[in-house]
């Protein structure tokens, strides 16, 4: 992949993932959400990690966000409403990412590995698929059947707590 091409997608997934936080209409903000996903999955093809790009836009991208979209739409979420923003609660915020940005770039600055070049990856000779299936299904079987059972959980919760009461 051209560089031009990372830094695009790079870039991409940067601004969208600011306004996943910034938006205050939920809609917009999950829809954003997907368009960073879109991007993470570029990323992750560019890398020769087909098949995890593939699943990330069809798990996150679609199943995952059509879940939260749904969850959305039911509880009937409305636009945050506008408010005076804190000064002082936002310069310390900055002051905050700007300490941590610096920390960041100084100690990426001594890594040794950070000042070299990466050697190119080697031909992958086993299957992606079959990998990644073994791997999930034999030592990660428990922790995947917990995340199903919690995402049907809140699904459930979900729709118990929309429901109007008739009067």
């Amino acid at each position: 992949m051209p560089a031009l091409l990372f830094w695009v997608f790079a870039a991409l997934m940067l601004i969208f993932g600011a306004a996943v936080v910034i938006n205050r209409n939920p809609v917009a903000s999950a829809l954003s959400l997907v368009i960073s996903f879109l991007g993470l999955s570029a990323l992750f093809m560019s890398l020769d990690a087909f098949f995890i790009g593939i699943i990330q836009v069809l798990v996150y991208a679609g199943a995952v966000m059509v879940l939260f979209l749904f969850i959305i739409m039911l509880l009937d979420l409305r636009a945050e409403e506008r408010r005076k923003i804190n000064a002082v609660a936002f310069a310390g915020g900055l002051a905050v990412a700007l300490a941590l940005f610096v920390q960041i770039y100084f100690v990426v600055g001594q890594l040794r590995a950070a000042k070299q070049q990466f050697p190119a990856l080697p031909a992958a000779r086993t299957d992606d698929v079959r990998a990644v299936g073994l791997l999930l299904f034999d030592n990660f079987n428990l922790p995947f059947q917990i995340i199903g059972v919690l995402v049907l959980v809140a699904t459930i919760g979900v729709i118990v707590l929309s429901k109007r009461e008739l009067r």
